[in-house]
């Protein structure tokens, strides 16, 4: 793992985020992985997740809003969290990061991305959205969904049946039906953090099983691509 800098241009100027990258010996693919809103990139299930991933060879980069890397905990405008997606792709890109090259996040940088591909600002070979933020718990007339027919690549919404962000799951499903490429992976008894109930395990361990449906994934849509 080595530390590293990504320079994001915001319209007030310039900033540097902190990032870490991991890349196994012969990585078939990477994975950009943005963190939740109030966490940050080293939250231990990132890291657990990261090291799943390294241990099936696929690279990551997990990396910091700039929001984060000011030390606020409440994120800044879409337009800043989009211009860093924007930054970190041209990063992984100049750093010549294994094909091919996915976007990930758990819930609202996964949300992020989604916006940034839709936008056409990146075009990942695929999405991967690890607990998607459909809506405000217990508000599900504010869908999040209207801009994600417009997303090119295929999309992963990895999912707990228990996640108050994605109830009722029928939303959930008819958002997925608009989507030119997209399925959903249930994980079944699980919260927005992905805890089962009845079930305790750190952080760290939940991500990394999650490592396994996403790497599922990445084999399948990635076939042919690098």
């Amino acid at each position: 793992m080595t530390v590293e800098t990504v320079h994001v241009a915001l319209p007030a100027g310039g900033v540097d985020v902190s990032a870490e990258y991991v890349r196994p010996p012969d990585a078939w693919a990477t994975l950009a992985l943005a963190h939740g809103a109030g966490a940050g990139h080293q939250h231990p299930f990132l890291l657990g997740l990261s090291r799943g991933l390294e241990a099936q060879g696929v690279a990551t980069l997990r990396f910091a809003f700039p929001y984060r890397e000011a030390g606020r905990r409440m994120p800044g405008p879409a337009a800043h969290a989009i211009a860093t997606w924007e930054a970190v792709m041209r990063w992984l890109d100049a750093a010549d990061a294994p094909r091919p090259v996915w976007a990930a996040g758990k819930s609202y940088g996964g949300r992020m991305a989604s916006m940034a591909a839709a936008e056409g600002v990146i075009e990942p070979a695929g999405l991967v959205y690890l607990g998607y933020p459909l809506h405000p718990p217990g508000d599900p007339t504010k869908a999040r969904v209207a801009h994600l027919p417009a997303v090119a690549a295929p999309q992963l919404f990895v999912e707990g049946t228990r996640d108050p962000f994605i109830d009722p799951h029928e939303q959930l499903l008819e958002a997925v039906a608009t989507c030119r490429d997209a399925v959903v992976h249930w994980v079944e008894g699980a919260d927005h953090s992905f805890a089962v109930k009845g079930r305790k395990l750190p952080a760290d361990q939940i991500g990394e099983e999650l490592a396994a449906p996403v790497v599922a994934f990445l084999s399948a849509r990635g076939a042919g691509l690098g």
